[in-house]
């Protein structure tokens, strides 16, 4: 079993690295896998730039020491699953699947393939990697697929709607009281009919509780009042992030702008007759090859402008950490569909046909979107949605623009 894993480690290794495995079948046998990784990686042209990486051999000696015991492959991948929920691959920023990525998958491939459905499914987190590296890199003819089956995404409500709708209308809360002072004069008229009270002591109990209620009405009105301004200039400057059309991209071609070294110019595939022009200020960040074939998300109803005498007709949004030293694309879900809007559960809406620069919908939109401690992207908290699940970034509490 040691032999078959160390076979299957060199062929996907050697796949990826465009390498004829044959040139290592002698060192399959007489070495171990961390020996095998290292023979094999120092061939590949950043070889030995890549292997004094200490994350690099920490995953070697993570793939070399893989146990080939069932019930402890089991506690290795749960710390795996552990692992990645703090991060979207093992290696990288996602623009490319890395060498790392490839070893892990093909070391616990055996040990994933032989569990139930049922036991796959504890590992949310490791599945979630296992679709992204089998949708980035075909390895069918080499080991079987692992099946994953999709989970949907279901945000957990805050708050109840009984509770939203009291915060959010004071004036019903004033109305109730009303209707609970009314039912109650009701019911002391009632009772004066049937109890033996004095009309004078009658009278008194009736005017007070008029007084009390009253005094309570005006409170609730007033407290309504005062919120109304407060309340009203919030809706004012509150605009709905369903006017932004934001949708799954894949870009089909990216170079460097003809005159300015910070921007990068992409055509981007959004399910129109022709792909959109898109200047973005990337070119610090990745090579313009690193974004070729690579999926994104994109508001798409900006109004086109130049940028450097280079028509862009639409806006990548990417994540950037606090000191904006790191910037990259948010990623879609490989299995969402090219085109298709990103939603946000809760806001249903038509967007603008284009949006007007003027009332700076899009400022007011912006400082609200966040990665969280996933790296999922949301607005206010929601994720930003497609029909295979959220898009997500590799970049954790991190701004969105």
């Amino acid at each position: 079993m040691a032999d078959n894993r160390k076979q299957i480690i060199a062929a996907t290794l050697c796949k990826h690295l465009s390498f004829d495995p044959k040139d290592f079948c002698g060192d399959v046998e007489k070495c171990d896998v961390k020996s095998l990784c290292i023979n094999i990686l120092k061939l590949s042209p950043k070889g030995s730039s890549f292997l004094s990486n200490d994350e690099v051999m920490k995953w070697i000696a993570f793939a070399d020491s893989f146990p080939l015991n069932s019930e402890a492959c089991t506690a290795a991948i749960n710390g795996l699953n552990d692992e990645l929920a703090h991060k979207s691959v093992l290696l990288g920023n996602g623009f490319k699947l890395s060498e790392i990525d490839v070893i892990i998958y093909s070391v616990i491939h055996s040990c994933l393939i032989a569990m139930s459905n049922s036991a796959r499914e504890k590992f949310l987190n490791v599945l979630r990697w296992v679709d992204y590296v089998q949708s980035k890199e075909d390895l069918g003819n080499i080991v079987e697929r692992i099946p994953v089956e999709k989970i949907k995404f279901e945000p957990q409500a805050s708050k109840s709607a009984t509770s939203l709708e009291a915060n959010l209308n004071p004036k019903d809360a004033a109305k109730d009281v009303k209707t609970d002072t009314n039912t109650k004069k009701d019911t002391a008229k009632g009772s004066k009919g049937s109890k033996a009270v004095s009309a004078p002591e009658s009278d008194k109990s009736i005017e007070k509780d008029k007084t009390v209620k009253k005094g309570k009405n005006e409170k609730v009105a007033a407290a309504s009042e005062q919120k109304k301004p407060e309340t009203e200039a919030a809706s004012k400057d509150d605009v709905p992030v369903s006017l932004l059309n934001i949708q799954v991209g894949l870009i089909r071609k990216a170079q460097k702008h003809p005159s300015a070294d910070s921007l990068l110019v992409e055509e981007i595939d959004v399910g129109e007759s022709k792909v959109r022009q898109v200047v973005s200020g990337l070119a610090k960040f990745c090579s313009p090859d690193d974004l070729v074939n690579r999926r994104v998300i994109l508001i798409t109803n900006v109004k086109p402008g130049k940028l450097r005498d280079i028509v862009s007709e639409g806006l990548v949004l990417c994540a950037s950490n606090e000191d904006h030293s790191i910037v990259e694309p948010l990623l879609p879900p490989e299995a969402a569909q090219i085109g298709e809007r990103v939603s946000f559960s809760g806001h249903e809406g038509k967007p603008e046909d284009v949006l007007n620069p003027k009332k700076k919908q899009l400022d007011k939109i912006t400082p609200h979107l966040f990665t969280d401690e996933n790296g999922v992207a949301t607005y206010k908290g929601i994720p930003f949605m497609t029909s295979a699940g959220p898009c997500t970034s590799s970049i954790r509490k991190g701004t969105i623009k």
